[in-house]
């Protein structure tokens, strides 16, 4: 068994054993993509079942747009085209030979949705209108990282269109309070939400809502975004209707979306120098038992008392696998496990059977005396549901806390500015607005994750400016 990189000292390389230890990912021969392994998607299906849950409240319906966006729409908005250029995939030849009009692969889907706007809404009545799609985009990406920053990744992409500013407003801010109750209450991932800076906020936006996590090693994750859109945006593409008053007017829109980026955020989160932990509520197996016997008359034994004690965490709602490969060894078993971050593990032998007992193994506890406990099988169930919240509950109070000891009071740059270099870290500091002064944290690789609404600092962090609103800073991946 190779031991992982050390988790402290070599993050980027211990990120990067873990998720192909776990079995998440495969590298690809395709420039900066990889392959979703079955374990990776299947915590991608059940992040994409909790979300289009929450998606379906706020009545929003799913559709499908084509992949293909003439070049010519991304043109119409200006601001759009500025900030995806570096990043656009063109299309130029198909079909042996060259095309009359380009392609553009998408790297997001405004320009497409809102050309079909602008024939679906035609009056107030129409509104409001409400779409999502589960797709894949291209963003040519320079340097890539498995899940937080590849050329091709999996999200959803809401799209909504309004009579008033206030609807949208309203829309964009639920989607946000779905995505924090995602990411805290199921990937146990503390984030903070916020504005982004107008120097941050997606292309074409008026506002940028964001939430964002820290990972262990102190540098900020954005796990996702939901935007108001600049009326500009669907102007560009004719989308009109007439209000009640009968005037002619643009809606107000919004788009909002999460992607497989969540994946590497709940490895870099919950990992520990023996692999990846996975909070129960988002694992695809939150129990595994292995059944344990030297003959065959034991082994006969054991795996129907395994079955039956499966059967019974099934019906109680409990996602359970029962390890009966014969090719293995139970420690090879109990290391796999361990290294796919399968949070209860319950072992059962011919001695357990004759005392009406089994071993429940916590794998977050790293405390070998505390790791193991033995349960009655009257009493697995109801212990091991017990475990399983524990440790959900556990994983977040531990991300919260070294969060808050890495959340850190500063007033001037040049008082954070080396620690931040060193130590990462996320600072709170006042602002003036300027795009100048926050400009300048790239010179110690930071940036403005978000506003803050407090106003702790008086000025500026890098000028003697009144400051009327914190910001968090951090550097980021």
């Amino acid at each position: 068994m190779d031991s992982l990189p050390n988790i402290k000292t070599s993050f980027p390389e211990w990120y990067q054993e873990v998720i192909m230890q776990a079995g998440l990912v495969d590298t690809s021969p395709t420039r900066g993509c990889f392959i979703i392994k079955p374990y990776g998607f299947a915590i991608w299906e059940n992040i994409q079942r909790i979300v289009d849950a929450q998606i379906k409240q706020e009545g929003v319906e799913n559709v499908y747009f084509p992949m293909l966006i003439p070049e010519e729409f991304l043109r119409r908005e200006e601001k759009h085209i500025e900030g995806f250029s570096p990043e656009v995939a063109i299309v130029t030849h198909a079909g042996g030979k060259k095309l009359e009009e380009p392609y553009v692969i998408r790297p997001t889907s405004e320009t497409i949705i809102y050309e079909a706007f602008a024939r679906w809404i035609k009056s107030w009545r129409d509104l409001p209108l409400k779409i999502n799609q589960w797709t894949n985009v291209i963003r040519w990406e320079m340097r890539t990282r498995a899940f937080l920053r590849t050329t091709e990744f999996l999200w959803q992409e809401g799209h909504t269109a309004h009579a008033t500013h206030e609807e949208a407003k309203a829309l964009a801010l639920a989607m946000l309070e779905h995505y924090r109750q995602l990411a805290e209450d199921y990937l146990a991932i503390p984030v903070v939400i916020g504005e982004k800076t107008p120097h941050e906020r997606f292309p074409g936006a008026d506002t940028t809502y964001t939430f964002e996590a820290l990972m262990q090693d102190g540098k900020a994750l954005q796990m996702g975004t939901s935007h108001i859109l600049a009326q500009s945006f669907p102007a560009a593409f004719g989308v009109k209707f007439q209000a009640q008053d009968g005037t002619l007017q643009s809606p107000f829109c919004t788009s909002w979306a999460i992607t497989t980026r969540l994946i590497g955020a709940l490895v870099m989160t919950h990992g520990d120098q023996n692999g990846l932990i996975m909070p129960p509520k988002i694992a695809p197996t939150q129990v595994v038992i292995v059944p344990i016997s030297k003959t065959p008359e034991e082994k006969i034994s054991v795996i129907d008392a395994a079955m039956a004690v499966a059967k019974q965490l099934r019906a109680a709602g409990i996602r359970v696998v029962v390890d009966t490969d014969e090719t293995k060894t139970p420690g090879a078993k109990f290391y796999h496990w361990e290294s796919h971050g399968v949070p209860v593990r319950l072992e059962l032998g011919p001695k357990d059977l004759v005392a009406q007992q089994a071993v429940l193994v916590n794998r977050m506890e790293e405390d070998k005396t505390k790791k193991k406990t033995f349960i009655k099988l009257a009493a697995v169930v109801e212990e091991t549901a017990t475990l399983l919240n524990t440790i959900q509950k556990a994983l977040f109070d531990r991300a919260a806390a070294r969060r808050a000891s890495q959340w850190k009071q500063a007033d001037k740059l040049s008082e954070f500015a080396s620690q931040l270099d060193a130590d990462n870290g996320m600072y709170q500091v006042g602002w003036c607005g300027g795009e100048a002064c926050e400009l300048a944290l790239k010179e110690v690789k930071g940036t403005v994750r978000c506003l803050v609404n407090e106003n702790k600092h008086k000025t500026c962090f890098n000028c003697t400016s009144q400051s009327d609103r914190d910001i968090l800073v951090a550097k980021c991946y």
